[in-house]
């Protein structure tokens, strides 16, 4: 159904230090840059190794905010290590915890997951859903 999402970010070498720590884990890697110190409109795209982007964060420094509650993305990890890997790594790298890796029987027998809020306050998921 989606194509991409594109976050705005208010610091984007923050916020690739980030990116690139949290979505390593999940093995997503970055696929394309615009990166040009001191200007505006800067971006990096993330996805599979050779592939698209399926993620995009750009620089918007001036009135950046996260959408309100209930919205977050959800990335699919291809491990429960690798959620915990992402969790770990967010934590790291200037996140904060919105709830450690766990079975989420709730949302099913093999849900698995941990949520975390990047350093611009977007929520954030990594999800395995299946028997390992």
């Amino acid at each position: 159904m989606l194509h991409h999402a594109s976050l705005g970010v208010s610091d984007i070498e923050r916020s690739a230090a980030f990116y690139d720590a949290t979505l390593a884990a999940l093995s997503y890697v970055r696929v394309w840059e615009d990166i040009r110190p001191g200007q505006t409109g800067q971006a990096i795209g993330y996805g599979h190794p050779g592939g698209g982007d399926k993620l995009a964060i750009k620089h918007r420094p001036d009135g950046q905010r996260p959408p309100g509650p209930g919205f977050h993305l959800a990335f699919a990890a291809p491990s429960r290590q690798a959620v915990d890997r992402f969790h770990a790594a967010a934590i790291a790298h200037g996140g904060s915890d919105n709830d450690r890796p766990s079975l989420r029987p709730h949302y099913g027998e093999h849900y698995y997951a941990a949520f975390v809020i990047d350093p611009d306050g977007h929520a954030l998921e990594a999800v395995f859903n299946s028997a390992e």
